[in-house]
């Protein structure tokens, strides 16, 4: 190392960048023969729930076996990418940017370190790099920049991600057949091919636009007659409602209180035009739809405290002309 590089930091420690690649190649090795006892265990373990009929612990245990596949597969790779260095480690210490054909070694072992608990030697292989190329370099390769060349394989192995329902039936089935287990994978694929939202979200919404047209539709002739054009057609009065033709023939009303039904009623049935002259400036059925349906509400508990004020005084005159 020169005295320039000293004084600057931007030296490798070739001696130990070795060391620490050399103990990284290592420990992967070790690691991948600890991993495929796991994984014949693991997949023994799904087919025994397979064949019992637990399918729903199967598909627990599966992602499992995913990730340990994952994690397998991308250490694989780095452990191919820590001896290239390693046999180039010379060549790292001699120039001061990273070469061309081993950005991409260089960028996917920074990129792995922090994610591979189990490897802390690549740890200090990327604090190394760290001091020979700067930080810039490393934050580049570990939140994967445009400009950087970390091998996808290794992004995609390392992902946490949720492995996709085709993923994972691929599997099941796989399992199955090594093992030679009759499984009827039918009911597994109609749970795994159900979407999200059907288990998660809550039911649909129910009231739709022509729902409420046909509640609106569905009213009494009463309320129908109140919600006319001009809004002032009077119950007692409207001979294209049936039924508040009964009622006016059954209930005699005096002339006053007559007048006073006429006045809520005529006010009401203003409110009525108020409400629909606002709605049909509006673009939202809904909202007009609601408001005609409170008004005609309205009207009509207004008809009622009329015709029982008739009702009332009409009997408090026969009372008056039998005492007399």
């Amino acid at each position: 190392m020169s005295l320039l590089n000293q004084l600057f930091n931007r030296g490798l420690q070739a001696s130990k960048c070795k060391t620490c690649l050399t103990l990284a190649v290592s420990r992967i090795k070790l690691l991948q023969n600890k991993r495929d006892v796991q994984l014949k265990l693991m997949r023994k373990e799904i087919a025994q729930f397979l064949q019992t009929g637990q399918e729903a612990i199967a598909q627990i245990r599966v992602e499992h076996v995913i990730r340990e596949q994952n994690i397998w597969a991308a250490y694989e790779i780095l452990e191919m990418f820590c001896e290239f260095v390693l046999a180039r480690v010379p060549i790292l210490e001699s120039q001061r940017e990273c070469p061309s054909e081993l950005r991409e070694a260089v960028a996917s072992i920074i990129f792995a370190a922090p994610r591979c608990s189990d490897l802390p030697d690549l740890l200090h292989v990327r604090n190394l790099f760290a001091a020979k190329y700067g930080k810039e370099f490393v934050a580049a390769a570990s939140e994967l920049r445009p400009d950087t060349s970390v091998n996808r394989t290794i992004v995609e192995k390392l992902s946490v991600s949720t492995p996709s329902p085709q993923v994972k039936l691929k599997l099941l089935k796989e399992i199955a057949r090594e093992y030679n287990v009759e499984w009827d994978s039918s009911k597994t694929e109609s749970e795994l091919s159900r979407k999200p939202e059907d288990l998660l979200n809550g039911p649909k919404q129910i009231a739709t636009v022509s729902q409420v047209s046909v509640k609106q539709n569905s009213r009494p002739s009463c309320e129908n007659s109140l919600l006319s054009t001009n809004g002032k057609q009077r119950r007692e009065h409207d001979p294209q409602s049936p039924g508040c033709v009964a009622k006016s023939k059954t209930r005699p009303l005096l002339s006053a209180d007559t007048n006073k039904a006429s006045y809520y009623q005529e006010n009401s049935g203003e409110a009525v035009t108020d409400i629909r002259d606002k709605g049909s400036a509006s673009s939202n059925v809904m909202e007009r739809a609601e408001n005609a349906i409170m008004a005609a509400e309205r009207a009509s508990a207004a008809a009622r405290a009329a015709a029982k004020l008739v009702n009332v005084k009409f009997e408090f005159v026969k009372v008056e002309e039998q005492n007399s």
